[in-house]
């Protein structure tokens, strides 16, 4: 019997052809739902997913003949590992693939932020033209804070060496990395230290709400904030009291810790519509690591993870 993979995603079309020529049967269904999967699992010896679908217990227990699941991106939080771990089904990521499209995105925020490009660019079409009211700060010479010092927050450190900044990097899970103008450093101390802060970290119990009225109450320097990892990460309503009461000059965001927007309560749409209201809040709807390059590399980077 042929042993069938199942993908869940949009994927570049060489991670199928090199699925077909290791001699897998490929099912492709990037619109594929979960009652829809559940039905499927059971045949599967491989499953490739993003952020779509939870892979839970009641999917694992289906996947009866599961080997292995191909995670596209960074972050496990939709896949139940430890359950996968007791069925013996292995559990790759590959943040290697998108990390540079990330921070590449999370550089283009901040220059956009701090350069008011679109907010200028709104005015414009209204016909304002108003220079000095638009009249931008240099990132040369900043303090740049990075948490989480994994794939793409080293990787967006890479991209700052040519500014002439100090880059304060925290990571409660690893150490040793500090050289140059990178530097390591307490979360306390980025908070209270940079300009701009920058976040990368999974999302996990520790990490939920992890930008907090806490966190916010440490800030010193009124810091620009993006979040371009994981909405959950960031508490909505101690952004907004931030914004509000000018303790940050801005956010950058990627995520929301609602993207389901068609759901969206009274509240949660209250607080949507005044964050796109704000000429210093940039919003973009998860599309770091979204590259065509990154398309690619992730494909390769699972091939080559799985050996097949």
């Amino acid at each position: 019997m042929q042993k069938k993979i199942i993908i869940t995603a949009i994927v570049h079309p060489l991670l199928i052809q090199a699925f077909t020529t290791r001699g897998f049967q490929v099912d492709y269904l990037p619109e594929i739902q979960y009652e829809e999967l559940a039905g499927m699992i059971g045949e599967a010896t491989g499953l490739v997913v993003t952020t779509r679908i939870k892979i839970d217990r009641n999917l694992l227990d289906n996947a009866i003949h599961l080997q292995w699941i191909g995670r596209l991106g960074s972050g496990m939080e939709l896949i139940d590992e430890a359950y996968a771990k007791e069925k013996k089904i292995r559990c790759i990521s590959t943040p290697e693939g998108n990390r540079n499209a990330v921070a590449e995105h999370v550089l283009g925020l901040l220059l956009n932020l701090t350069n008011h490009i679109s907010k200028s660019n709104r005015e414009i079409k209204q016909g304002q033209w108003r220079r000095n009211e638009n009249r931008g700060i240099e990132i040369s010479g900043k303090t740049i804070g990075i948490v989480g010092f994994g794939n793409t927050g080293s990787a967006l450190a890479k991209l700052l060496q040519s500014f002439n900044v100090v880059v304060l990097a925290y990571d409660k899970y690893k150490d040793g990395f500090a050289h140059d103008y990178i530097r390591e450093a307490s979360f306390e101390q980025v908070a209270k230290y940079a300009d701009i802060i920058s976040f990368h970290v999974p999302l996990t119990t520790e990490t939920h709400h992890m930008i907090n009225q806490s966190f916010f109450d440490l800030v010193e320097k009124k810091p620009f904030i993006i979040n371009a990892c994981r909405g959950k990460v960031m508490d909505t309503a101690a952004l907004i009291a931030a914004l509000q009461s000018g303790v940050i000059r801005g956010a950058g965001l990627d995520v929301l810790e609602n993207e389901k927007l068609a759901a969206y309560t009274t509240e949660e749409k209250a607080n949507l519509n005044w964050l796109l209201d704000q000429p210093n809040v940039l919003i973009t709807p998860h599309i770091a690591g979204y590259s065509e390059e990154a398309l690619v590399k992730m494909a390769e980077v699972l091939i080559e993870k799985l050996e097949l």
